[in-house]
């Protein structure tokens, strides 16, 4: 059986990861030293993907994390592929987000509550679900069997959750920056079921040594 495989990576570490503040697609940061630091460290030792194709992210932090894990390599800049926009909560400590009842409404799953400048979580999730089957499908169209995409936490969760095998909350696809997911595909259960097999984690044997 032919699969296409998809290697979903987060961005690496930056200053405002490193300072606990809540930051999406309002933030445009760069990557840290130490988040450069850890990507060459995490290249080093362990296995990343040899692939012809990266899709990116246009924020600054995944470009910049795309061109540290495979230099040289084709890029496709994907505006869908951008975090979620918090509005009013962007770029705040989360040590204050927690004490504000407004931010504790907005993280009710039962709310419909949109803050302002924020992206509706409802069009969040279409569109990250509706970029993952845009991903596959220009892998199927031009043949391209194996590709890696480097984007966000939020991105990469909402993705998996809708899309991947076994079935699991999003917050359980939460990935390590400058780690994440395989996942693969054959054509025919991808057009029957828009499923696609989880099999590993990036880099190769990372996994291995968390559990020791």
């Amino acid at each position: 059986m032919k699969y296409y495989k998809l290697h979903l990576i987060r961005h690496g570490l930056t200053q405002g990861n490193l300072e606990g503040r809540y930051i999406g697609s309002g933030t445009d940061l760069p990557l840290c030293q130490e988040g450069r630091d850890q990507l060459r460290q995490l290249k080093a030792q362990f296995d990343y993907p040899q692939v012809p194709l990266v899709f990116v992210s246009p924020m600054l932090r995944a470009q910049q994390t795309a061109e540290e894990l495979f230099p040289g390599v084709k890029t496709i800049v994907l505006q869908d592929l951008r975090e979620m926009a918090f509005g009013v909560f962007e770029n705040r400590l989360m040590t204050d987000l927690v004490k504000d009842p407004a931010f504790a409404a907005w993280m009710d799953p039962t709310s419909h509550a949109v803050p302002e400048g924020a992206e509706d979580r409802v069009a969040f999730y279409n569109r990250t679900g509706g970029m993952l089957m845009k991903l596959f499908e220009y892998m199927l169209r031009t043949h391209t069997e194996e590709a890696a995409c480097v984007t966000h936490g939020g991105v990469l969760m909402s993705m998996l959750a809708q899309h991947a095998l076994p079935q699991r909350k999003p917050e359980e696809w939460m990935a390590d920056p400058g780690c994440g997911f395989s996942v693969r595909l054959d054509a025919e259960m991808w057009m029957r079921d828009h499923l696609a097999e989880a099999y590993d984690v990036v880099p190769h044997g990372y996994l291995d040594v968390e559990e020791e």
